[in-house]
């Protein structure tokens, strides 16, 4: 479209050029027809026939008219070609515009094909993964169901033991019922005859470290015996002790109380009646404070030390509380002895 329209311009050119000349050649014609020296062809001076004043007055008013008309025209003409070159740059503007797009959207076309390769390609590459991950998947399945089947034979071999397993476990639990059963009679059999060795044997707390530097446990003890119930020595005359000494054997720096005297007794009578003078009242000596309790196993005194909170306070409450043999605490309430084991 655009060269059709340089082309009619181009054409448009050329007639104005032709035009041109042929109003110069007429005007040259008339010129010379009326020129006093004409050219060959043209009549002489004295064949000239004589021309009205106001023909020639004509004539000239004729001819400024066609200066005019030349002029307008040479003037319009100027601006059509300036207007025609104007739109000719622009069309060699936008003809340059326009290759640069073509330009452009054949590099845009280059692109997206390559894009488009690589979109095929990578479409190929992600069928072909998909292709290997579903053939992965179909033997994973096929894996899983072979697992799921071995569970599943191993879950009825092991549903078809649980009874007989079942059966031994209850078998077990007896056995050890009556295995603890046994355990437990021992135990306390055990403590009972450990309890009974000790029968003759008195423990004494608080009594000082320092003190056995001094004197011996056995003096120590018979001195306790005059200060506190001498009656007893006055009746017998003399303690008799088999055996005396400090529970445990070695002394602990860190220990802040004096360790425990273990005293056996060679008559049990009168260990009982220091006993039962204890029970009486706070026995003393060189001016701290002595107790004397029956000497048992370690299990009983750990039995009888659970119900220590509970005796004070039931000792508070006027309940009169008691720890009877071996480890029973017995209190006394709304007239009748109430024991708890």
């Amino acid at each position: 479209m655009r060269g059709t329209r340089a082309q009619t311009n181009t054409g448009r050119k050329e007639g104005v050029n032709l035009n041109k000349q042929q109003k110069q050649k007429k005007e040259t014609t008339i010129d010379s027809y009326y020129s006093p020296n004409g050219t060959e062809g043209e009549r002489s001076a004295n064949d000239k026939p004589e021309i009205p004043a106001n023909w020639i007055q004509a004539v000239e008013e004729l001819k400024t008219q066609l200066r005019e008309a030349e002029d307008n025209w040479e003037k319009n003409l100027k601006i059509k070609i300036s207007h025609l070159e104007t739109e000719a740059l622009e069309l060699k503007q936008e003809n340059s515009v326009l290759k640069a797009k073509i330009i452009q959207l054949e590099n845009e076309a280059k692109e997206m094909k390559d894009e488009a390769k690589e979109m095929k390609d990578e479409i190929k590459r992600m069928k072909d993964s998909l292709q290997r991950n579903s053939d992965q998947k179909e033997k994973d399945d096929q894996k899983a169901k072979d697992e799921i089947q071995s569970l599943r034979t191993r879950v009825k071999q092991l549903e078809s033991s649980d009874l007989t397993r079942q059966q031994d476990t209850i078998r077990q639990n007896k056995k050890n019922e009556k295995i603890e059963e046994n355990v437990k009679h021992l135990i306390h059999k055990t403590d009972n005859l450990e309890n009974r060795s000790r029968r003759d044997n008195l423990r004494i707390i608080g009594i000082p470290e320092d003190h056995d530097k001094r004197k011996s446990l056995d003096i120590i003890l018979e001195e306790i015996i005059q200060e506190n119930c001498p009656e007893i020595l006055e009746q017998e005359g003399k303690v008799e002790i088999e055996r005396i000494h400090r529970s445990p054997p070695v002394f602990n720096p860190q220990l802040t109380t004096p360790r425990n005297v273990i005293a056996k007794f060679k008559n049990n009578q009168i260990k009982e009646q220091v006993l039962q003078a204890a029970k009486k009242k706070p026995f003393r000596y060189h001016g701290n404070t002595v107790r004397i309790t029956q000497d048992l196993s370690a299990s009983t005194l750990k039995d009888r030390k659970a119900w220590n909170m509970i005796f004070r306070k039931a000792r508070e409450l006027g309940l009169q509380p008691r720890i009877k043999y071996p480890s029973k605490l017995t209190i006394f309430l709304q007239g009748k002895v109430w024991s708890f084991n």
